[in-house]
């Protein structure tokens, strides 16, 4: 369970970074992902999801 809690904060501190950076590149960043049509915006979630996974097989094994 502190590996779950562990891994939500590191997700928070990703999250934040780019915001807290680039609040400009971040702004605009989330307006083209706001323009994205439905079946786009799933297929990078559903990439984004991938290659999470094979980045945590490949650290865990």
């Amino acid at each position: 369970m502190n590996d779950l809690w562990a891994a939500l904060a590191l997700v928070l501190v990703i999250e934040g970074l780019l915001p807290f950076a680039a609040p400009n590149l971040w702004r605009e960043a989330i307006r083209q992902i706001a323009e994205m049509d439905e079946n786009r915006l799933r297929m990078f979630g559903a990439g984004s999801m991938a290659a999470g996974l094979a980045l945590l097989y490949l650290v865990r094994g």
